[in-house]
């Protein structure tokens, strides 16, 4: 197995690739700096497993002997699955892939980590498009049970074959996604994030925004999330999710503001494992609270749930997956939305 990056999600990728295939795994970056940290994020996760005994030492001495850095990508030569994590740039993750194809074996099969971009696009200019699938983990890899296998215009029923078989041996739980903007998790949660932010930036307190969900039993608020993800992902996702969906993903002014400024969202949290709450401070990024537009936590609660339904409904209108029962699994494996609540629909 290749590993194009050797970022937090490609080491995290690494190690699960080695740990549940049992295979060699290579992790290709542009220097050695960034691939010496790879490893060393893939040795440390190791060491520690091994010192709460949740791994025997003599496992991960295997797994550390078949994860290896490179950078030079001809070192993938000889992988017969190559998968991608590098930064959500189409164009980068299109040049990564044209640059494969001249080295890999005409059977191995392209995959993509992207959280919301195209892969038909990603594929488009390919010798081999129907080989490019998509293969969308979630963070943290090695605890979040949900893949999106994402089956591109082009790609071929072999090559999302494997792209499930794969999964399975991983043992995550893969669900089949056309190739739709966001696929299904990023969507909802993005959109439900540029929900938060619009009631904010028409008056309503961050501090009520940020409570305004918690009667639907989420893992964390909203603001915990988008810090959780990381403020320029988060953008990143809701820019090109509007740009490809329209004016039902906002635009928020403040959020450009947080991000190009490096503006903490959240207060540290008062004890591990518990959710942060919003730091009340960045109201200011967004505007004075109050006037006409502010709404109370219910009216908020029932702006997101109604802007959630509608995109659902658009949802299964575009045959996103195969079923609304496919979008309640996504959100319960992928965003963590209360089993007891049956999912979000």
């Amino acid at each position: 197995v290749g590993i194009v990056g050797a970022g937090l999600m490609a080491a995290q990728l690494a190690l699960l690739f080695a740990q549940r295939l049992s295979v060699p795994v290579i992790m290709r970056d542009l220097d050695d700096e960034r691939v010496t940290q790879g490893l060393a994020h893939v040795h440390g996760a190791l060491d520690k497993l091994v010192s709460s005994g949740r791994m025997p030492a003599t496992t991960a001495d295997r797994i550390r002997a078949d994860v290896h850095g490179t950078t030079d990508l001809d070192d993938m030569a000889g992988c017969d699955f190559v998968i991608e994590a590098v930064t959500e740039i189409l164009d980068l993750k299109k040049r990564v892939f044209a640059e494969l194809e001249t080295i890999v074996s005409p059977t191995t099969v392209l995959a993509t980590n992207t959280s919301a971009l195209s892969v038909t696009r990603m594929a488009a200019d390919l010798k081999h498009p129907e080989r490019v699938v998509g293969l969308h983990f979630f963070n943290p890899v090695a605890q979040m049970p949900l893949v999106e296998v994402i089956h591109a215009e082009r790609t071929s029923i072999e090559a999302t074959a494997t792209a499930f078989a794969v999964a399975k041996k991983l043992r995550k739980t893969a669900v089949g996604v056309a190739d739709r903007p966001g696929f299904v998790v990023n969507r909802l949660l993005v959109l439900l994030l540029g929900e938060i932010v619009r009631a904010v930036e028409s008056g309503t307190p961050v501090d009520v925004a940020d409570r305004a969900l918690r009667p639907l039993g989420l893992p964390m608020g909203p603001f915990a999330l988008f810090d959780l993800v990381g403020p320029a992902v988060g953008l990143h996702v809701l820019t090109s999710l509007r740009e490809e969906l329209g004016d039902r993903f906002a635009r928020s002014e403040g959020l450009e503001r947080i991000v190009a400024e490096g503006i903490k969202v959240v207060q540290p949290p008062v004890a591990k494992g518990v959710p942060a709450d919003v730091d009340p401070a960045i109201q200011e990024v967004f505007g004075p609270a109050g006037g006409p537009g502010a709404l109370d936590e219910a009216g908020v609660l029932d702006q997101v749930l109604t802007a959630l339904t509608v995109e659902i409904g658009h949802m299964l209108d575009e045959e996103v997956v195969a079923s609304v029962s496919q979008i309640d699994l996504c959100m319960i494996l992928g965003a963590g939305w209360p089993f007891a609540s049956g999912g979000i629909a």
